[in-house]
């Protein structure tokens, strides 16, 4: 029988028992519940793995203006801007993240990873990881399906979803993802990546889902580089072995908590936060006219 995903001590402790890796516990995970074969999985991961690059590639090279105009090309020019803050890869990171995210607004090719409104951060994270490190595609998949892992039990004991437990639970757990990613490949043992994970949700907990307009465009879009940002921080400080204090499994509890008591308007409904300002209720009154008006059109295009 695999081991069910229900905590993070359950993982390392069958791992131990059991002599696998993390990533041979989700490889037999998938294998004995979903029915797939290794070959299966591994050509799953590979196909989302040339996905995630091509998001990269496309939001930093196609035309990336969404419907509502509120995502204008961002990507492209944070990419194409003379001065990094901090380093060019630095700038490369976010620019990456936007761009695979920009690709979801525009209603393109992506990875949920693990939702749509979170799927600029892993290929952003990943991306930038390989090229630095010179990470082997194969590593790199071993990450992804790591990370799935740590995405399963978030899953259980908190929530993956915005209208379940706000933004914390969607860009949060891709950032605990892909710091966890990270640092595998980076080859960390198994408390660095949990320790890892429990420091990047510390540093997500509370976020709200609040999209204008009702889109996953606004703020969605600039959330997924700060958490690509906030995934390579935490990575940064986990590998060092400064502890996160509160137990990962503890953490993600707190974080369903803090989900299950967060108000309803604060949950991707669109009636608080960023969504219910004066500027938000303007463009959602506008979207709302502009999709009214091309109604007519769109039916005489079906017949």
């Amino acid at each position: 029988m695999a081991f069910l995903f229900d905590s993070f001590s359950g993982w390392k402790q069958y791992s131990s028992e059991h002599k696998l890796s993390l990533v041979d516990v989700v490889m037999e995970y998938e294998m004995e519940q979903k029915g797939r074969t290794a070959e299966t999985i591994w050509q799953g991961l590979d196909t989302a793995w040339a996905v995630m690059k091509d998001a990269v590639r496309a939001g930093l090279e196609e035309d990336m203006t969404s419907r509502s105009g509120m995502i204008n090309n961002g990507a492209k020019k944070v990419y194409r801007y003379p001065t990094a803050v901090l380093s060019k890869e630095f700038q490369q990171l976010i620019s990456r993240a936007l761009a695979a995210k920009e690709v979801n607004s525009c209603m393109g090719r992506i990875v949920a990873a693990p939702t749509a409104g979170a799927s600029g951060i892993m290929p952003g994270v990943l991306y930038t990881l390989q090229e630095i490190h010179h990470i082997p595609d194969r590593k790199i998949l071993e990450a992804m399906l790591l990370a799935a892992g740590v995405a399963l039990i978030m899953e259980q004991r908190a929530s993956i979803s915005g209208a379940v437990g706000g933004c914390q639970a969607e860009t949060g757990t891709a950032a605990a993802m892909g710091s966890a990613a990270i640092v595998y490949c980076l080859g960390g043992n198994t408390d660095q990546i949990f320790n890892t994970v429990a420091i990047t949700v510390q540093c997500m907990l509370g976020l709200v889902c609040d999209p204008v307009a009702g889109l996953v465009e606004v703020p969605c879009v600039v959330r997924n580089a700060s958490a690509a940002a906030i995934a390579n921080s935490s990575a940064q400080i986990g590998l060092a072995d400064v502890s996160s204090v509160i137990p990962v499994d503890e953490v993600i509890e707190a974080m369903g908590e803090i989900g299950a008591s967060m108000e309803t308007r604060y949950k991707e409904t669109a009636l608080g936060g960023l969504a219910a300002t004066a500027t938000a209720q303007k463009i959602s009154k506008r979207v709302l006219i502009r999709d009214i008006e091309m109604l007519p059109d769109e039916a005489e295009g079906k017949e």
